[in-house]
């Protein structure tokens, strides 16, 4: 089955319900087993692809729901069970996330969906909405502080807009 979602930052798949969905092609930039929580457990980071989100190795236009979570905290040390978990933004994490946003939208499909997910513990999502261009449609907030951002947007060309008003005034 040719797959019609892309996760561009899979890490663990911790946000997935089912982590082995065969509509889904998973992507993160490392291969490789954390220890985590406490060093009780191991999280596994074993994506599909390894490949990095500033830079995908697919066609334009190829899925139909891309989901991007990416590292969310600039100030940890790379040793630290977070940052191993998680990962970490390096110093130049304002290009980073917007050659990602850039890269999401160049994946997805015309009128396709992506998800993002941000937590403002360290940078505010008003800062990170700042690096694309793309205007989200609508969003929650969750986690026991609200931190957590789920974002949706919608890939469009600029004609869309006219043109669903267009088809309004015809029916």
């Amino acid at each position: 089955m040719t797959p019609l979602v892309l996760d561009v930052t899979c890490s663990g798949r911790m946000m997935w319900f089912e982590k082995e969905n065969p509509i889904a092609l998973y992507c993160d930039k490392r291969a490789e087993t954390v220890r985590a929580w406490n060093y009780e457990r191991e999280m596994i980071v074993s994506p599909d692809i390894v490949s990095n989100f500033t830079e995908l190795p697919f066609r334009d236009e190829s899925f139909y729901l891309v989901v991007f979570d990416p590292p969310h905290i600039d100030s940890m040390n790379e040793n630290s069970r977070t940052a191993q978990i998680y990962g970490k933004l390096f110093p130049d994490w304002e290009t980073d996330i917007a050659a990602g946003f850039s890269e999401c939208f160049r994946v997805l499909k015309d009128c396709g969906t992506l998800v993002f997910k941000w937590n403002e513990t360290s940078i505010s999502t008003q800062k990170i909405l700042k690096l694309t261009d793309v205007k989200p449609l609508f969003g929650h907030l969750s986690g026991k502080l609200s931190k957590t951002h789920w974002i949706t947007f919608i890939k469009h060309n600029k004609s869309f807009k006219k043109d669903a008003a267009k088809d309004r005034r015809t029916s």
